[in-house]
């Protein structure tokens, strides 16, 4: 047991020893004044005071003054003690169970005029989760991460509107274009796969992994890593690709590679416009089993009076009982 506030402690032992040395100096004037002023000699006293009646009722007084003393002191104790907040340790640690989604976003120039509708998608999909850990990384010749994996779905809801509504600018450079700008070419699809892939976390644990990639496949410049190349990858540290094409169909040559990356990671490929696409990604998100992710251990403190608050009404009734017994 700990105290929240110990020094209450201090304070209830002053109210004691300050109590008792108050009682003795009045008790000691008035015995000392009782003998001087009222006093009246009473014949064969010593005879009364060796009767056992006379001795039993004396030490029946005395025994409840030095009980109700008692009583006192430690109720005094008790109730400093219930002052001081008496408080309890639990370590707890967290467990989520839950898998874990990044939403991976192509935000070049032949996306700007679908990536509302995409983050529209996103949002539906978000109301189809629960618990799942959400996170958001952006790309056009460069990656950026908006926010990572987390499972506030307030704080997930609010960046996709603030990524949605930056859509309409006016700026040279908009704001959600910053920090995609610092390579060479654009809509470089490999590299941004091949970066949100690398998004994830606790990578010892198995836990259940998806990328959702929205983009047109349309590469504008040379990447480090091919589409191919950022598929296998994901594949290789058992991440699966669901993506969202929404020209899917127009090129089929295109279509197609995306097709095959998203199958070859044990994903798919869906129309972004297609009625069922948010529907079936839900479904296959969540065909894969929720697995346990332990947080990091805290120590929970908790009031816990209950106890002494019990004990100080008993001492208390006691008190009060002891006190009318002998009329004080």
């Amino acid at each position: 047991m700990a105290l929240a506030q110990w020094w209450v402690i201090l304070i209830a032992a002053g109210v004691v020893v300050l109590a008792v040395a108050t009682g003795l100096t009045i008790g000691l004037r008035r015995g000392v004044r009782h003998r001087t002023e009222h006093s009246a000699p009473i014949a064969r006293a010593e005879r009364l005071r060796t009767l056992p009646s006379f001795r039993r009722a004396v030490n029946r007084r005395t025994a409840a003054l030095a009980g109700i003393l008692a009583l006192g002191v430690v109720t005094t104790v008790v109730a400093g003690v219930v002052a001081a907040r008496p408080m309890s340790s639990q370590t707890i640690q967290p467990v989520n169970t839950s898998r874990d989604i990044m939403l991976c976003l192509d935000v070049s120039g032949s996306m700007s005029d679908v990536d509302v509708e995409v983050l529209s998608v996103f949002e539906e999909l978000l109301d189809g989760f629960e618990g799942e850990r959400i996170g958001l990384t952006i790309f056009n010749s460069s990656p950026v991460q908006v926010f990572p994996l987390t499972d506030d779905y307030e704080f997930i809801r609010t960046h996709l509107q603030s990524i949605r509504e930056s859509f309409d600018y006016t700026d040279e450079i908009p704001e959600h274009w910053i920090g995609t700008l610092n390579g060479p070419g654009a809509s470089l699809i490999g590299d941004g796969l091949a970066s949100c892939a690398m998004r994830f976390d606790h990578l010892d644990d198995e836990r259940s992994r998806s990328i959702i990639l929205a983009t047109d496949n349309e590469l504008a410049g040379a990447s480090i890593v091919t589409l191919e190349e950022a598929a296998q990858y994901a594949a290789s540290t058992g991440i699966r690709v669901f993506a969202l094409n929404p020209v899917q169909g127009v090129n089929t040559r295109i279509s197609d590679e995306l097709v095959a990356a998203a199958q070859s990671t044990g994903g798919e490929a869906y129309g972004l416009r297609d009625t069922t696409t948010v529907a079936d990604i839900i479904a296959d998100v969540q065909e894969q089993d929720a697995t346990e992710l332990r947080g990091q251990a805290q120590v929970v403190w908790t009031d816990t009076p209950n106890l002494w608050i019990a004990v100080l009404l008993v001492l208390t009734l006691g008190f009060i009982v002891l006190m009318w017994r002998v009329r004080l």
